[in-house]
């Protein structure tokens, strides 16, 4: 009887899992002969035992006003030790960069001055916040955590896709992933030599303790959500437990003489670091939207009198920009003195005539993208796009160039996925999370890999019906730590049919 990947079908993009020869890469040759030992009736019984994993633990996201179990698909997603060097030097000069960056825009601005940028790149974007100018956080930190995209093209290049600083998602979803995997196939892991991903939420909330103001001794770190109600309420919730912080909403804050207060059971209790998942605009009704209920008053003026930290800072949305995303190598250069480790894709300015006349003209050929645009929302990829969609983008583009960007089409990289008793190549990217605690940028081991469910699709975001896999950084340290990821007690003997221990756990998220 053949495996599982006999008759796995091979397109255009570079495999993940296989060669141009059609053989197995060095590093996924024990993953693809573990998976060729499977059925699709394991394949199925591990999805029923994951889908009640997930809805065990209450990992889910909301989306068009219903809950939705996230979905995981069950084939690993393989980066090699070499490889992770690469991803993560590359993510840390860019972290670095853009903490520059954001320093100097929101300081004397010498970016501007020396010609690396215009001036007008601050004062139309969207994301500049001209009430953080001369904010100073206490340990210079700017971005906390930063979510880095990556693509892998059909030459088998990985490229910076976008940059997000303000308040970017998923790390939960990283460990709970891996949590599931080894519960529901444990054998996966036998040949593999994985690191571990569970210090995630340990080393962010080191990064957080380590920017409370001058003379916090203990700080008191809480984490803002804007409420049940939110997408990603299910990370809020799991993060706060996981660093064992209060999760706290606006009406639970409160500023008095630029002092940030929680209350609680136990009476008020001084603030020293705020992990917002609130973004700018709804923060501080103060000083952005005068009827936002779901951020504190008074916070900024409580941050610029170096009375307590909001994490990310307020502002970083200048850097996720996609047009400031175009100045990236320059930037790099210009603070850092060196050239990039990880390309951009080629992108485009609209706002420059000369260049939109030519996008505009070959519109079919590329991927329009607003440059305020978030989970895939706005996107229009030339060649899959009709004639409709061209038209309508077009009209959009000659109204407001500054509003857009347009990128070379990268066919992403594909990984076999899960459909039935079927494994078919769905096209994947790669957000692995920098930590900054104000002394090293730390790249925690592997990310969240998205996967775009959708036969052909090129959008992996979950809101567009996208799913995750695990990311395994294979390494040639002997042991993976089966301690920090929570394995199964299942023996191991063999990859098939395992099942998640259902029991009640202590620390299931409260919805």
């Amino acid at each position: 009887m053949g495996g599982l990947l006999d008759r796995y079908p091979r397109g255009l993009a570079y495999d993940e899992m296989f060669g141009a020869d059609g053989l197995p890469h060095p590093h996924t040759r024990a993953l693809y002969d573990a998976l060729q030992t499977l059925t699709g009736n394991d394949l199925a019984r591990g999805a029923e035992a994951r889908d009640r994993s997930f809805r065990d633990q209450g990992v889910v996201f909301s989306h068009a006003g219903e809950e939705w179990v996230f979905p995981l698909d069950l084939i690993p997603r393989l980066i090699p030790a070499a490889e992770w060097e690469l991803v993560e030097a590359g993510v840390v000069q860019r972290v670095r960069a853009l903490e520059a960056f954001l320093a100097d825009v929101y300081g004397p601005a010498e970016v501007i001055r020396d010609g690396v940028v215009p001036r007008s790149l601050l004062t139309t974007s969207a994301g500049f916040c001209r009430t953080a100018h001369g904010i100073k956080p206490p340990n210079g930190v700017r971005v906390h955590l930063a979510g880095i995209d990556i693509v892998r093209d059909q030459a088998g290049i990985l490229r910076i896709l976008e940059d997000n600083l303000q308040v970017p998602s998923g790390m939960s979803y990283v460990v709970e992933n891996r949590r599931t995997m080894a519960r529901v196939f444990p054998g996966l892991f036998l040949e593999q030599q994985v690191r571990p991903v569970a210090a995630y939420p340990a080393w962010l909330l080191d990064a957080l303790r380590q920017s409370a103001p001058v003379g916090a001794e203990e700080p008191v770190v809480v984490l803002l959500t804007p409420g049940v109600g939110n997408p990603a309420y299910f990370e809020h919730a799991f993060l706060a437990r996981k660093m064992g912080i209060e999760l706290v909403e606006g009406r639970d804050l409160f500023c008095r003489d630029n002092v940030l207060y929680m209350r609680s059971v136990g009476g008020q209790r001084r603030v020293d670091v705020v992990y917002r998942r609130v973004n700018d605009d709804f923060l501080d009704p103060v000083h952005f939207r005068a009827d936002s209920v779901v951020g504190c008053p008074g916070i900024l003026n409580a941050a610029r009198a170096g009375n307590v930290t909001i994490a990310n800072a307020v502002g970083n949305g200048v850097a996720d920009d996609k047009l400031t995303y175009t100045y990236l190598p320059a930037l790099i250069e210009y603070y850092l003195g060196e050239r990039p480790l990880l390309p951009n894709v080629t992108t485009y300015r609209l706002d420059d005539p000369d260049v939109r006349s030519n996008c505009l003209a070959r519109l079919d050929q590329l991927v329009v993208k607003p440059v305020e645009g978030s989970g895939g929302h706005g996107i229009v990829v030339g060649p899959q796009a009709s004639d409709a969609e061209l038209a309508a983008v077009r009209e959009q583009v000659l109204a407001a160039p500054r509003a857009w960007i347009a990128q070379e089409l990268v066919l992403l990289s594909t990984s076999p996925a899960q459909f039935g008793d079927q494994l078919l190549p769905r096209h994947i990217d790669l957000r692995p999370f920098a930590v900054n605690d104000g002394v090293q940028v730390r790249v925690p081991p592997g990310g969240l890999t998205r996967v775009a469910l959708r036969e052909g699709s090129l959008i992996v975001n979950s809101s567009q019906g996208g799913g995750s896999k695990d990311t395994w950084v294979l390494t040639s340290s002997p042991g993976w730590d089966a301690e920090a990821d929570e394995p199964s007690a299942f023996p191991a003997q063999a990859v098939r049919g395992a099942e998640p221990d259902r029991g009640p756990r202590q620390d299931q998220p409260q919805q």
